[in-house]
């Protein structure tokens, strides 16, 4: 409950450092800027606490390039694989007019912006603060790995319920829930594999690449069949 209030305070921390800037110079229609400066303080805060807890605890969350052997491994084959499923689902929605619409114009300056948001931040911001965090945490107060199945664990499969949670739209006062199900079971089986990912190689940096990637390709893909 701890992990999901301060991963909560975070982004309402970083939503309101985000809106004390106009980004009307470098970013008119609102596609890219707000989103580097909310996820640019997600991330320092993030790292603040986590430099907290290791002092205190002298936990390990894994910024090393732990067993690399196994975590380009994940990447390559998770990153083969999704960019097949992005295809089919991008022709699917081309065939049943369902493409993604956007609230801002395919140009240069949106498309670069949103890619390199989704390259560059994306994966950093939130493996950092919905995986490595929560998962070394619930290591420390369980004393241990706790394997539920497949090699996946109870603190894994936590953390991805806490990140399916952060897509959802609620509030506390007053009490509202907005909810797509489908992103939520996406989300949770995202955390799953980069959970896994992550305490395989005992390294966040292989989620990271697999969640930056998997972003890029997504909008990147809808982007070309929009364009085409």
């Amino acid at each position: 409950m701890l992990l999901l209030i301060f991963q909560k305070v975070l982004g309402f921390a970083g939503s309101d450092i985000a809106d004390m800037f106009s980004f009307e110079k470098i970013d008119p229609y609102k596609a890219f800027a707000w989103n580097f400066v909310h996820h640019i303080t997600i991330l320092l805060l993030a790292l603040f606490a986590i430099l907290i807890l290791n002092k205190l605890f002298k936990l390990n969350f894994g910024f090393g390039l732990g067993d690399s052997k196994t975590g380009t491994k994940f990447v390559a084959i998770y990153t083969a694989i999704f960019a097949g499923v992005t295809l089919v689902v991008h022709v699917l929605m081309m065939v049943n007019n369902s493409l993604p619409v956007y609230a801002f114009p395919l140009n240069k300056r949106n498309i670069i912006g949103t890619l390199c948001f989704q390259l560059f931040l994306s994966g950093p911001a939130e493996e950092v603060l919905y995986r490595a965090l929560p998962i070394a945490t619930l290591v420390q107060v369980f004393g241990k790995n706790i394997e539920v199945k497949w090699g996946i664990t109870l603190e894994s499969i936590i953390a991805s319920f806490l990140f399916a949670i952060a897509h959802i739209k609620w509030s506390l006062f007053p009490f509202a829930i907005e909810a797509d199900y489908s992103q939520f079971l996406y989300a949770f089986a995202q955390g799953i594999i980069s959970g896994k990912a992550y305490q395989d190689s005992r390294s966040v940096i292989y989620p990271m690449f697999m969640h930056s990637i998997s972003n890029v390709l997504m909008v990147g893909t809808g982007y070309l069949f929009l364009l085409l």
